[in-house]
């Protein structure tokens, strides 16, 4: 307790140094906690959405229809589909089985044509597993045995449609004949997914087979478990199974599907050395202040010491004047870094322009929303105390190793 009395004392001498001081470490951590939260929510995201618009915890397809994927064939389908999807259901580990039927269609609006994808889903199981009911702004989802779509504002605004109006969709069959259909639009999404807004229509799943001719089936099959980390456990069983009856069917886990997610845990990995090094900044204004501490009050350590104060109370006392500092300004920035990131957490950061070449295959959501969290900003709290702490021994044992004899003649 005493120690802290002087320690309180001392740094109020010199107020304006201990506030930027304190200043520069509040400042560190706050970018700590708003670093950390958008990295960790950028990349929740990136693994969410693709999880949700691409692969499933597990996707199931034909090993052919995987090679020509961009072409959409309808020539290597899932056949038998309501038997399978009850099959797969009794794995262990398997919560629910999302069929969708993808094909590709175009519109005509008169000078041109417009290309895009249609997607026949299960309505109910996609709002269950997906979030696209978050995207629905307008109107609702499509409904089986109905001639409906559902199709993203952009794409929308390119065939000059809106919710309501009739819109006649041209598309190849399961046979490669040209075909058609005069859908309803009953509902619009909008998203920061390029994929969702510029690209895509869903549809039933029942009307997409039969104006397809493809009657029980679908072009992939996404395998929901409870947890994401037991896809290890469960893709072992999923391949056993469909070993046992076709070699043609292949199941990839959501990892072996996107070449994103390697990218976000390589970025989780630099980002984490990143968030000690910013503290580290912070602690050069902390050390040089220390250093500048000790200098001017040489004369006075040499009289503590005199008087019989030993080298590890004096060292304790600077260090208790770091502590001081660094539990300060930790506090402050890790507050401010928290309100911060949950204001963005709920507004979103639009990336939307930046990201308006990248290609609708690559499923990102330009708005990314920072994930605020008490975990992270207690991580970057604490953080910030070591640090200083730490960075303080550096003065604080100079400060002890002084002899009295020598710091009495100081001037």
């Amino acid at each position: 307790m005493i120690l802290a009395k002087m320690a309180f004392r001392n740094l109020s001498r010199h107020r304006l140094r201990t506030f930027v001081s304190i200043l520069a470490i509040a400042f560190s951590v706050l970018i700590v906690v708003f670093a950390r939260g958008y990295v960790t929510g950028m990349a929740d995201a990136v693994v969410a959405d693709h999880i949700y618009y691409d692969s499933g915890h597990i996707k199931i397809a034909h090993q052919e229809y995987l090679n020509q994927r961009r072409l959409l064939p309808l020539n290597y389908p899932i056949d038998n589909l309501t038997d399978t999807i009850a099959n797969l259901q009794k794995v262990d580990n398997v919560d629910m089985v999302v069929p969708r039927l993808r094909f590709g269609a175009m519109v005509s609006t008169g000078e041109e044509l417009v290309t895009m994808n249609g997607w026949g889903v299960d309505p109910v199981k996609e709002i269950a597993f997906t979030d696209i009911a978050d995207y629905l702004v307008e109107g609702r989802m499509a409904v089986p045995g109905k001639l409906e779509v559902v199709m993203g504002t952009k794409l929308l605004e390119e065939i000059d449609r809106q919710v309501g109006d009739k819109v006649t969709v041209a598309f190849n069959t399961a046979f490669n004949s040209l075909s058609g259909a005069t859908f309803t639009i009953v509902g619009r999404i909008q998203s920061g997914m390029k994929l969702l807004n510029e690209y895509v229509f869903f549809l039933p799943l029942d009307e997409a087979q039969r104006l397809l001719y493809m009657d029980d089936q679908a072009t992939e099959l996404l395998v929901v478990t409870p947890d994401p980390r037991l896809v290890d456990a469960t893709l072992p069983k999923v391949r056993d199974l469909l070993a046992s009856w076709s070699g043609e069917y292949v199941a990839l886990g959501y990892r072996e599907t996107s070449d994103l997610i390697p990218f976000m845990d390589l970025a989780k990995l630099i980002y984490n050395q990143m968030y000690i090094f910013l503290v580290l900044l912070a602690c050069v204004v902390v050390v040089n202040t220390m250093i500048m501490i000790v200098k001017e009050r040489t004369r006075e350590i040499g009289m503590m010491a005199a008087l019989g104060l030993e080298g590890k109370d004096i060292m304790g006392l600077f260090l208790v004047e770091g502590g001081i500092m660094g539990i300060t300004g930790s506090l402050i920035g890790a507050s401010l870094g928290f309100f911060l990131t949950k204001h963005f957490a709920k507004v979103g950061i639009d990336f939307t322009s930046a990201l308006s070449g990248m290609s609708q295959d690559i499923v990102i959501n330009a708005i990314i929303r920072p994930t605020a969290s008490l975990g992270n900003t207690i991580f970057a709290f604490i953080l910030g105390i070591v640090i200083v702490t730490f960075a303080c021994m550096i003065p604080a044992r100079k400060a002890a190793k002084l002899e009295p004899t020598e710091a009495m003649r100081a001037v």
